[in-house]
């Protein structure tokens, strides 16, 4: 007689990413991985992908590595889990920076500054966390509840969690003459 023991795949994660781009890839495949063997729907998945890949982009744009390492050498930290009462938790953390985490208000012709407004619309909750010897954590709930029925549908109110103003309000800027040689 055979005894069969049903494990669970583990859905939680702790990696050194390469303060740099290098390591991103390979955080967000093996969080993809993980996630997927651990039954989570595709489309959390596909959002904890992408707000792994923003907390990454930010801390080693805007942080330092952790400890004593310069910027482009060293690593930062990227953790994720799915916890006891099923939330998928997201958090990079890195060698803190000058200024604190916050969401933006680029304008339309700006190359960055909306990682964070993406991370708002996408996820449940947010923030940041600071250590005693200097680490800056963002975490990110990006789904309350990733067992629920519909967990991986679609938010209704995703466009509203969004805030930029209007292109009316923007001063200076006119498509109308962009236009005026085309006539």
């Amino acid at each position: 007689m055979a005894l069969v023991v049903a494990q669970e795949v583990p859905t939680s994660s702790s990696m050194a990413v390469p303060h740099g781009p290098a390591g991103v890839g390979e955080a967000r495949h093996r969080m993809r991985d993980q996630l997927r063997r651990g039954g989570v729907a595709d489309s959390v998945i596909d959002d904890a992908v992408l707000i792994l890949s923003e907390l990454l982009s930010n801390a080693c744009k805007h942080g330092r590595p952790l400890g004593d390492a310069l910027a482009g050498d060293g690593d930062v930290r990227a953790a994720w889990q799915v916890d006891a009462r099923g939330r998928l938790l997201v958090e990079v953390t890195d060698g803190g920076g000058p200024t604190r985490p916050a969401p933006a208000t680029p304008s339309v012709t700006a190359h960055g500054g909306r990682g964070l407004n993406i991370i708002t619309a996408l996820a449940d909750d947010w923030g940041v966390r600071d250590s005693a010897c200097g680490e800056v954590t963002v975490w990110v709930v990006v789904h309350d509840d990733v067992r629920a029925p519909g967990a991986g549908n679609r938010r209704e109110d995703f466009a509203t969690r969004i805030s930029a103003p209007a292109v009316s309000e923007i001063p200076g800027l006119d498509f109308a003459e962009a236009f005026d040689d085309l006539a």
